[in-house]
């Protein structure tokens, strides 16, 4: 296969031109072939001499787009640099978007044929531009092909970087919701990291918060997802979903009313909230994929931590068999579950038999959590003060003890 080598006696753009039309009427015999190169090039020539960069990388991706399937990897890199080059031509930032649009939309459009090395070409096409709402734009059609080529696994590693992209970006609601909903799907579709896919949901429904109930009427099927994926997590405890207006909505929707309340048994009550719900509703629980045992072993643990937040710090053993509904040798196995999964610190005290709770998990953060908070922070803030006062007290005393002392001596 012949390489693309641009040489000092054309410019590297008509080089491009010339191989890939040259490739694409190859079939057709010189005869019809050699008229339609030349047309192609004496046109790229007056784009160029114009200044018509967006008509000329129209021109280009025409035949390019024709040679992809024949020509190799590293002919294809080699064109798409010189195509996606083009993009530092233009001096108004419109035009510059639209020829990010045009090149990463069409690269986009066909994810089956070599969906690697397109990803790659845009991500070069990325890493040209200048303008942050372009790279944006390339960006999602970068997630589009990945979801359609089937080549997830390439385009995930960079949603680690999306918090320092979006400050770069500066997007508005709409671009905001569109990422997030489409990186969630992917995430969805890879099935690797539900506590990942759960992050971007929750940053999707988050920016539906001030909305009218129009606007949030587009959230209700991701909410509801949101809810059923928290129910699920073996490893996810605390949430703030209550207080989230896009979920906030299904507690009287007439198709998720009952997903909210049991949202609401999760993250506010215990165990016998979530035994007397399934007994009503097993068939919905099955119709979710959602396993009574797994639920009944987070209720336990949620439960453990609803005893620890009474304000007496201690828990005795009989009160955990009960809420939990366990034997009496199953209460310690369950408050070391607790402790393994960070939900609360305790000293458990075999002889007395209660567990003494020095620090527990709180399952939602909203406004009476915000109060308490601020009133252990008071205290601690006057118990310094106190500290305070008495070292400076001491010291004034520890002073003139010193000097009446230093006067006797004298």
């Amino acid at each position: 296969m012949t390489t693309v080598v641009p040489t000092s006696e054309e410019d590297p753009v008509l080089s491009v031109v010339r191989f890939t039309a040259e490739m694409s009427w190859a079939e057709a015999g010189p005869e019809v072939a050699e008229p339609q190169v030349a047309s192609l090039c004496v046109e790229a020539q007056e784009c160029m001499i114009a200044g018509r960069w967006l008509d000329l990388a129209s021109l280009m991706l025409t035949s390019a787009n024709l040679v992809f399937p024949k020509a190799s990897d590293k002919d294809l890199e080699c064109i798409f640099t010189i195509i996606c080059n083009l993009v530092k031509k233009p001096e108004s930032l419109d035009e510059m978007l639209e020829m990010a649009k045009l090149l990463s939309t069409k690269l986009a459009q066909q994810p089956n044929e070599k969906p690697a090395i397109r990803l790659k070409i845009l991500f070069n096409l990325y890493n040209l531009l200048e303008n942050p709402y372009s790279r944006f734009y390339v960006y999602m059609n970068a997630l589009k092909l990945a979801m359609d080529g089937k080549v997830i696994e390439h385009i995930i590693p960079s949603f680690k970087k999306i918090d320092s992209f979006l400050k770069e970006w500066n997007l508005g609601l709409q671009d905001q919701r569109e990422l997030f909903l489409t990186i969630s799907n992917i995430l969805k579709e890879h099935k690797s990291s539900p506590k990942e896919t759960f992050k971007f949901l929750t940053k999707y429904l988050a920016t539906f918060s001030g909305e009218d109930a129009n606007s949030m009427e587009e959230a209700k099927e991701e909410a509801a997802y949101t809810i059923i994926e928290f129910v699920k997590a073996p490893d996810m405890f605390q949430h703030d979903l209550l207080e989230m207006p896009a979920v906030a909505q299904l507690e009287k929707d007439t198709k998720y009313a009952l997903l909210y309340q049991l949202l609401k048994i999760f993250l506010t009550q215990r165990l016998d909230a979530y035994m007397d719900f399934q007994t009503a509703n097993s068939a919905l629980l099955k119709n979710y994929g959602l396993v009574h045992e797994d639920c009944i072993a987070k209720m336990r643990l949620m439960s453990i931590v609803d005893l620890a937040s009474n304000e007496s710090g201690q828990i005795p053993y009989h009160m955990i068999k009960d809420t939990l509904q366990i034997e009496d040798d199953e209460v310690e196995p369950w408050v070391v579950k607790a402790i393994t999964a960070k939900l609360i610190d305790c000293k458990i005290d075999q002889m007395n038999q209660v567990i003494r709770v020095t620090r527990y998990t709180e399952r939602v953060f909203g406004t009476k959590q915000w109060e308490a908070l601020r009133e252990k922070l008071a205290t601690w803030r006057g118990n310094i003060a106190n500290v305070i006062t008495t070292i400076q007290a001491n010291k004034v005393t520890e002073d003139a003890t010193q000097a009446i002392q230093g006067l006797a001596i004298r």
